[in-house]
């Protein structure tokens, strides 16, 4: 199960189960769960918990020291939970600070190319396309979809089923079940295919439709209209809406554009 050209540890922990390709590189204080597949030149190093069936593609550097000038060699940690998928060349990076780490939740799907700074945490369900970046302490909440080459600014946060098209850039929260168009922190209407993929009603999406125009296509104080949403909606997902935006500490993306696929759930 352990190609001969592969360098591990002695002190490695390693499930009896695990495979492990050629040239590959596996350092002291990494742990491997059942059934993980590691590719031919993946380097998995720092204090590295990894769960169980998970799949790291060729080339790809998991738990690495963070781009970061206040770093200075600590022994910093990266988690990982189960049934990732991490393509070709990925890189995710351990957190700065010995009193944080940087975690990657389960059935995650990291395509070429694709970065997670440090101390940073992604949730469960995302998808980042090729080239997608997560700067440091970033948060990336259940479901989210991260299309290629966009970018997310340190210390963000990523709503649950959110979408962000192609080549977006976000330096403010982005809110939940919402859709950045291309540009920078551009709404641009709900993310009608994911929350319809997502199993939601069609009066879960007319109500998360007037909650979106109360919010962010009227010119209204951001405070009044979160007052006024919490007055007229009190269901769970309004919740959701509602306490993220309330809480976002960096401010949240507006809106600018009308999406196709909004126009198109109208009709």
């Amino acid at each position: 199960m352990i190609h001969k050209t592969a360098i591990i540890h002695p002190k490695a922990k390693l499930d009896t189960t695990v495979e492990v390709g050629p040239y590959a590189v596996i350092d002291e204080f990494v742990e491997l769960g059942a059934h993980c597949v590691i590719g031919p030149h993946v380097y998995l190093t720092g204090v590295t918990k990894i769960g169980s069936h998970n799949t790291f593609h060729a080339g790809c550097v998991i738990g690495d020291a963070p781009q970061d000038l206040k770093y200075k060699g600590e022994p910093t940690r990266l988690r990982i939970g189960n049934h990732n998928v991490f393509r070709e060349n990925v890189t995710i990076h351990r957190s700065t600070n010995l009193d944080g780490e940087t975690i990657i939740g389960s059935r995650n799907f990291f395509m070429a190319g694709s970065h997670v700074g440090h101390n940073t945490r992604v949730g469960n369900h995302v998808i980042m396309a090729n080239g997608a970046l997560l700067a440091g302490h970033v948060v990336v909440h259940d479901s989210a979809f991260i299309s290629g080459n966009c970018c997310v600014h340190q210390f963000c946060s990523v709503g649950t089923l959110t979408m962000m098209q192609g080549g977006s850039c976000i330096t403010k929260d982005l809110p939940p079940f919402t859709t950045v168009a291309n540009g920078v922190n551009k709404l641009c209407g709900l993310n009608i295919v994911g929350l319809r993929r997502a199993s939601f009603t069609p009066a879960q999406r007319l109500e998360l439709k007037k909650i979106y125009h109360l919010i962010f296509r009227r010119k209204k104080n951001l405070a009044a209209a979160i007052e006024e949403v919490r007055k007229k909606f009190s269901s769970p997902t309004a919740k959701i809406v509602v306490d993220f935006v309330a809480e976002s500490k960096r401010g949240v993306c507006t809106g600018t554009t009308r999406s196709i696929s909004q126009a198109e759930d109208e009709q």
